[in-house]
């Protein structure tokens, strides 16, 4: 069976620099099953999921559903909700969680703060095991349920980490997909074994360059100029580097700057993956938009 997934692993399109961008992410649980759009398609009331969408909107935070793993049968809706809030800066990131009886409740926030790191005492901090998060929606794109749901079950019965379902990462020709917190670093094509070496790796402070798509914490030209240095200097540390960003012409001018002081000048181009290929299951074949590091060094 041909799918996006397949085609664009045979075209060995990159997976550096394709994260959803979001400072901050904002995880609401809802059981049962999800529509394309799941925020208004889900037994979360409809209306609540479009305000959740619109306060959102502009603010770096990202809304999105997630469940455990498993059947997830059209049942009832369950009496609480867990909710996750996690800001993914560099230095800077926190997990905090609670759960509520109504997602309504959830309106109340500042999202404005949210985005910008300030949680306001929200809920209470998670300590524990980094949170994996999967794409399995289907009724989005087959390949996040055929390769994304087993994932997810795979890695909740080997007990590697906290795991949850998520509506929607972006980038379903990458799956299986899966957003790992608490510093927000998307990766694709994940076999179970990849998938395990990366909640290893979060667990004490590290990334997995191989499968990296990108922090989400930086747009895209920023993920790509932090991955070109993390493979050049072989740097792991998932807080050791930071970027700044400016517009250069056509394209960008990134600074990647090490916690040691060591700083690098990538040149970032926007480009698009030739020959075209359908950048999610069903649809026509398009040329998607990718980031190529056209120069780097470092700044003395």
């Amino acid at each position: 069976m041909s799918t996006c997934a397949t085609l664009s692993r045979e075209l060995t399109e990159p997976l550096s620099a394709t994260a959803a961008t979001a400072t901050t992410w904002l995880l609401v649980e809802q059981v049962g099953p999800w529509g394309a759009k799941a925020l208004a398609e889900s037994h979360l009331d409809p209306a609540v999921g479009r305000a959740l969408d619109a306060a959102a909107a502009d603010t770096g935070v990202r809304v999105a559903l997630i469940r455990r793993p498993g059947r997830h049968a059209d049942c009832l809706p369950t009496a609480r909700h867990e909710v996750v809030v996690a800001h993914t800066a560099p230095g800077r990131s926190w997990v905090r969680r609670t759960n509520v009886a109504d997602p309504a409740e959830l309106l109340t926030l500042d999202f404005a703060a949210l985005g910008a790191g300030e949680h306001g005492g929200f809920g209470t901090e998670h300590r524990g095991d980094p949170l994996a998060l999967v794409c399995t929606n289907g009724r989005r794109d087959r390949c996040c349920a055929l390769l994304g749901r087993p994932l997810a079950a795979e890695l909740a019965a080997a007990g590697h980490a906290e795991v949850w379902e998520v509506t929607h990462l972006g980038g379903h020709r990458f799956s299986p997909t899966m957003l790992v917190l608490p510093f927000g670093y998307a990766y694709g094509r994940l076999s179970p074994t990849a998938a395990k070496e990366v909640l290893a790796a979060t667990a004490v402070g590290h990334v997995v360059p191989e499968f990296s798509r990108g922090r989400s914490y930086w747009d895209r030209p920023g993920q790509a100029a932090e991955q070109a240095v993390r493979l050049l200097t072989g740097e792991t540390a998932a807080d050791a580097l930071t970027v700044g960003q400016e517009r250069h012409g056509e394209g960008w001018r990134v600074t990647v700057r090490h916690q040691d002081g060591r700083a690098w000048l990538a040149e970032v181009a926007a480009g698009v993956s030739e020959p075209p290929r359908a950048e999610s299951c069903g649809k026509a074949a398009a040329t998607p938009s990718r980031m190529d590091v056209t120069s780097l060094g470092p700044v003395t």
